[in-house]
């Protein structure tokens, strides 16, 4: 089976959660980076320049023997499936891993939404107060939703749940989002345990050490 993933120069939580599954599963892949131009292109055509067919015009994109499949969740839970990281039989478990990847989803799009089409300096305005209101109202939701007991947001051992909410929250609290504060997760516990658990692993720090840049900020966990 031939595997490219498709995605931009940026260590995005959508592409991390497929990306780190295959890693650490031993499962070979191509990364493949696509740029802002030619990812404009995409946009309006739905394909690549090398006529790589995009589904819904958006990425992270999987192509699997020539298919390709859209979607975070889609891929996620296609590459959690080869790796071991997503059940193939406990429904319940299926389910629950989901709702966490959907809520992932739901606190992106709050945050991308948020400003959308203003200039910088009124999103950054928005951004600080959706800082004070929504967004922790959002964060104290998945707080609660996390057991204690483990490291780990379902199960004894990492997996997808916690990709997903390490990553996003290595973005909201790597100063890259103007108007969010590095210390947006400080008032939440069991989140903050969860990234530092999966910041921690020795998988996560070998695939961070092989593709992340040396000066890229992961985020801030205490």
């Amino acid at each position: 089976m031939k595997l490219t993933f498709i995605y931009f120069d940026f260590p995005f939580w959508r592409a991390e959660v497929g990306r780190i599954a295959l890693f650490m599963g031993g499962i070979d892949f191509e990364s493949k980076v696509v740029g802002s131009e030619e990812f404009t292109r995409a946009w309006d055509t739905g394909r690549l320049d090398d006529r790589t067919v995009i589904p819904f015009h958006q990425l992270p994109c999987l192509l699997v023997d020539g298919v390709s499949i859209a979607q975070t969740g889609g891929i996620s839970r296609f590459c959690g499936k080869l790796s071991g990281l997503y059940p193939r039989n406990d429904h319940v478990l299926a389910a629950q891993i989901d709702q966490f990847l959907d809520f992932a989803t739901d606190i992106t799009e709050l945050v991308f939404a948020t400003g959308r089409g203003d200039d910088d300096e009124i999103k950054k305005v928005k951004r600080e107060a959706l800082s004070k209101d929504e967004l922790p109202r959002k964060l104290r939701m998945l707080e609660n939703c996390i057991v204690g007991g483990t490291d780990w947001i379902l199960g004894r051992d990492l997996g997808l749940a916690d990709l997903a909410i390490w990553r996003l929250m290595g973005w909201l609290t790597s100063e890259r989002v103007d108007g969010i504060p590095r210390d947006i997760i400080s008032a939440f516990p069991r989140i903050s345990r969860v990234c530092r658990a999966v910041d921690g692993h020795p998988r996560i720090q070998e695939w961070v050490s092989k593709t992340y840049p040396k000066d890229y900020v992961r985020g801030h966990y205490d």
